[in-house]
């Protein structure tokens, strides 16, 4: 009888020396620091509008890991993003200007969207970072195309990155666009950052399957399951389907598994559709200080190199939230400019 082969050694916990998936130690600092910046500008967000000084802020706290992981895969000057209302983190660790995310909160002249868009709905076209509307999904068929005219240009090693929300995979638009990249075998790599809550609905209450990746099947792709905690852990997956997706692979479904800690938005009240028990229990999770530790255990950062990384941050957004606010708003002669082409009148 043959022999059982022998269980494979188990994989060294990551170090300053042999960091995952080919990381250096510089890079496992940013990821952690592009956290930090997300908790941060977040945070403000809530409390700029309960100063009632912007209309309105979604939250992504329980997203920080699933971001950073995305934004240190996603290869800057070459790909194209196409991000989600909940992305303030994964635009600002693409390369969007933390001053540029503050400039669309409060609205000023000066944000790309000239001050007209709605906040979070942020674009930065010279860094591939494309623009989005609210309806949900409806972003996917951009992306698809996006993905269809870079294979169509033959423009060798970009790929396209698509984020949504686990909600997003109940609409019309996320089907079409799934199954149109899976069809073409498209450059594209989707990533679902399931939080658990669509607003109010639960996964449960939404789909009959515990993993939104087993989908990935029937559209022709490979689907992937990763903890969404984990920085490191989604870089590797988001890295690995980007490296297949510009090989000619085609498109990859990663599902990072993540929460949301706060509210949908500043307009809602989680307190009416789920416990603070269950809110509390997934804390033990809370992927910045669960990095936090393992940075500091592995020998990459000491905890007074957190604590500096942290007063380094908060001046950032303290300078940017006082910078934005002084900045003036629109001008009303501007209020038609970009929204049609020509003359805005329906009628001519």
């Amino acid at each position: 009888m043959a022999k059982a082969p022998s269980a494979p050694a188990p994989a060294p916990a990551p170090t300053a020396a042999a960091p995952h998936h080919g990381l250096a130690p510089e890079q496992l600092r940013a990821m952690l620091r592009s956290m930090l910046l997300q908790r941060t500008v977040d945070n403000r967000g809530f409390q700029l509008n309960r100063q009632g000084k912007i209309p309105f802020a979604a939250g992504s706290e329980g997203h920080e890991a699933a971001q950073s992981g995305i934004g240190m895969a996603f290869e800057r000057g070459t790909d194209l993003l196409f991000p989600y209302y909940r992305d303030a983190g994964l635009v600002m660790a693409c390369g969007m200007p933390a001053i540029e995310v503050f400039y669309s909160l409060f609205a000023r002249a000066k944000d790309i969207g000239g001050g007209r868009q709605f906040p979070n709905h942020l674009t930065k076209h010279s860094a591939g970072i494309y623009s989005f509307s609210s309806i949900i999904a409806g972003h996917m068929t951009h992306a698809v195309g996006a993905a269809y005219a870079v294979r169509y240009r033959k423009e060798q090693g970009r790929v396209v990155f698509c984020t949504f929300g686990e909600g997003s995979t109940s609409e019309g638009e996320w089907h079409e666009a799934m199954n149109f990249a899976g069809l073409h075998q498209l450059p594209i790599v989707m990533v679902c950052e399931n939080n658990e809550w669509a607003i109010s609905t639960p996964q449960n209450k939404q789909m009959a399957i515990k993993d939104v990746a087993i989908k990935a099947a029937g559209y022709g792709m490979e689907g992937v399951i990763v903890d969404g905690f984990d920085p490191v852990a989604v870089y590797g997956a988001v890295k690995q389907a980007r490296e297949k997706a510009a090989a000619g692979g085609g498109p990859t479904l990663v599902e990072a598994k993540c929460y949301r800690f706060l509210s949908h938005t500043t307009d809602d009240d989680d307190r009416t559709y789920r416990s603070r028990e269950e809110v509390e229990a997934h804390r033990k999770d809370d992927p910045v200080p669960r990095y936090e530790h393992r940075l500091i255990e592995n020998g990459v950062m000491t905890a007074a190199d957190v604590e500096a990384m942290k007063k380094d941050v908060l001046r950032e957004v303290n300078e940017c939230t006082d910078a934005a606010e002084t900045e003036p708003y629109p001008a009303a002669s501007d209020l038609y400019t970009h929204v049609m082409e020509g003359a805005w009148e329906p009628w001519q």
